[in-house]
């Protein structure tokens, strides 16, 4: 990118900077948290006070060095391997958090696979479903998982990390934006059906923050997606991660159904 586009782009630090929003005593569940936005939330949420293990499923080396970060921030941690969208691998995971750190208050379903872009000829349904099991199947899981506690205590926060693909349309992206707008649309239903029992259930929708998995993206991709931004600059995984620190606090306790678009103003008009 050129360099007016670096000077623009603030640090994580700079970004995050000190949070007055206190998670003290809370459990957070981030999935897919070794990496990319998932590290960054999960790195916010713990600095605010809340432990947060480091989900992942199949990069172990990666994992170890996210807990090491975790660590050296003052996180409360655990290593945690599950598959998200299989019911065995939830209901352990969510056991173990239990029995280290207690019930689960706040539950970030973030976990993902490749999201690549082709026209739909060149998709199957095999690969519809692994969306589908990512974005709908897994926070169904995880929610319904967790949902006891919550209840019992009249107290959670489900966030979920949706996009604004749904909005702006993207082609050639059928099954990742198909997948996106069901998990809208159950996003919201939840937000309706929880809230009687003090459990919130809102969305945070990033534009495109590049992150680790984007390093071999094409240049010109980048730049025309750049040349979009109203803010002139790139987002950064913090900017994406303190939307949901507050979606997460006492103080959104009356936001409920809500989407935060993270994205420098690309979907104002939508």
């Amino acid at each position: 990118m050129s360099g007016q586009t670096d000077s623009v782009t603030p640090s994580s630090e700079a970004v995050g900077g000190a949070h007055c929003l206190s998670l003290a005593g809370k459990v957070a569940l981030v999935t897919g948290n070794s990496t990319g936005l998932g590290k960054e939330i999960g790195l916010v949420l713990g600095r605010a006070g809340a432990a947060v293990p480091v989900n992942y499923f199949n990069n172990r080396e990666r994992a170890e060095r996210a807990v090491a970060e975790y660590e050296a921030a003052g996180v409360r941690t655990m290593l945690l391997k599950a598959d998200a969208t299989c019911p065995a691998d939830v209901d352990r995971m969510v056991s173990e958090i239990e029995a280290q750190f207690g019930s689960v208050d706040i539950l970030v379903p973030n976990a993902t696979c490749e999201q690549p872009l082709r026209p739909i000829e060149e998709y199957d349904w095999e690969f519809y479903q692994s969306m589908i099991d990512f974005f709908l199947k897994s926070p169904f899981l995880l929610t319904k998982r967790t949902l006891p506690a919550m209840k019992q205590r009249r107290y959670g926060r489900i966030i979920n990390i949706t996009s604004e693909v749904f909005h702006r349309a993207v082609s050639p992206f059928s099954a990742y934006v198909a997948a996106k707008g069901a998990q809208i649309g159950w996003s919201r239903s939840m937000s309706q059906e929880l809230a009687p029992f003090g459990i919130t259930v809102n969305m945070v929708a990033p534009g495109w923050v590049p992150v680790e998995r984007h390093e071999t993206d094409p240049p010109e991709m980048k730049q025309s997606y750049f040349s979009l931004i109203p803010a002139g600059r790139w987002g950064v995984p913090t900017d994406v991660a303190n939307a949901v620190l507050f979606l997460a606090s006492e103080q959104a306790g009356f936001v409920n159904g809500q989407t935060i678009a993270v994205n420098g103003g690309m979907t104002a008009w939508m």
